[in-house]
Order: C-alpha cells, then sequence, then structure tokens
C-alpha cells in the first residue's frame, strides 16, 4: 500500500509510521489563511473548515499523483466561536493562551483519504481541552521556554511535551489532540482489508 500524506506535520508522519505505514510526505501548498478566511466568511463552522482544509490538501496531491492513497489533515481550535490560527509571534501565543487561560475549548482534527483525484474517505475526531487559570507570568513563561517546539502548534501548546501541565481534563481521543483520528482510520484500512 502506497500512501502519500499531504502534510508537513512531522508527528502525524511519526504517528503513521509508529502504526507500521510505510509512507511518503508530499506536502499541499495551499493558502490555509485565505481559504479559512473565506470559508468563515461564509458562516463554516470549526468543523467545516478542517474537514476543507484536510479535502484541499489531499485532492490537490492526489490529482498530481495518480495511484497512492493520499491522506489530507487538518486541525482546528475552537473556543466559544472564534477559530485559532499558529501563532507568528511569541506575542501572539501568550495572546492567545491568555485567551484560552480557564476555559474549555475544542481541537477539531480531519483526515480525508483520496485516491486517483476521487475521496475515499473522511473522518473528523473532536476533543474537548479545560485549561487551567494562568498567571500571566507562567504564560509568558511557558512561550518564552517553548518558543520554537509551539510556533507550528494550533493553540501554542504540545501535549505530548510540557504542554499538558496547563490542562486539568483532557475529553477525548489522544491522536487526535496530536491532529489525526488515527485509531478510525486504521479501522478503516483493516475494513478495507489493507491491514492485516
Amino acid at each position: 500500500m502506497h500512501i502519500l500524506l499531504a502534510s508537513q506535520s512531522e508527528i502525524r508522519a511519526q504517528l503513521l509510521r509508529n502504526a507500521g505505514l510505510t509512507l511518503d510526505i508530499r506536502p499541499a501548498r495551499i493558502d490555509e489563511e485565505m481559504i479559512r478566511l473565506s470559508l468563515q466568511s461564509e458562516g463554516a463552522t470549526p468543523r467545516d473548515l478542517a474537514d476543507a482544509l484536510a479535502e484541499m490538501k489531499a485532492r490537490k496531491i492526489s490529482e498530481k499523483e495518480p495511484g497512492p492513497m493520499v491522506l489530507g489533515a487538518d486541525q482546528v481550535l475552537a473556543l466559544k466561536g472564534k477559530v485559532f490560527a499558529k501563532p507568528e509571534t511569541p506575542e501572539e501565543a501568550v495572546t492567545q493562551l491568555t485567551e484560552l487561560s480557564g476555559q474549555i475549548h475544542r481541537l477539531l482534527s480531519a483526515l480525508v483519504v483520496y485516491q486517483d483525484g476521487k475521496p475515499l474517505w473522511r473522518h473528523v475526531g473532536e476533543v474537548r481541552l479545560h485549561m487551567h487559570a494562568l498567571s500571566q507570568a507562567e504564560i509568558t513563561a511557558y512561550v518564552s521556554r517553548h518558543w520554537e517546539s509551539i510556533r507550528h502548534a494550533v493553540g501554542c501548546y504540545k501535549l505530548e511535551e510540557e504542554g499538558v501541565r496547563l490542562f486539568s481534563k483532557v475529553e477525548g481521543d489522544y491522536f487526535t489532540v496530536l491532529g489525526l483520528p488515527l485509531i478510525e482510520f486504521l479501522s478503516w484500512l483493516r475494513t478495507r482489508g489493507d491491514l492485516r
């Protein structure tokens, strides 16, 4: 089974490889911010955003490279109707974490599979995360210590690292927090007979 991952995410690639899958990386170059803003202006929900962005990535690579199974993935963080993007600067990370502090937010991780330019399967997993009420000093120190690691993470934290200390409760699947509904994907592959 030949798989292409239409994502630059190292953690997604690692999760798939750890599950025993062989894959190649083919990042899809799309203007995520423009697409996100366009979809939001049309009233798209956070779930719709994650699904649409994952699909655009999978379709773009699948149309260029027929044959392999192409995985497109995207993750959206939503708090009270507001969708968060990856931080551009440490200051923006501090602002985002300040907004999330003491709140319950949702992470939606979408995975869409294409082959030969056609959709085969899709799933959007959702997790609810309860963040401790954090002081401004805690937030600033956290961002200062971990900026290089969290700069590419929606929400400005990584649960697989020190970011786990920011939370009092996580409701949902750990792999979905990491940006990939892995259990559902592997179950689908097993149903198809692709996994033994």
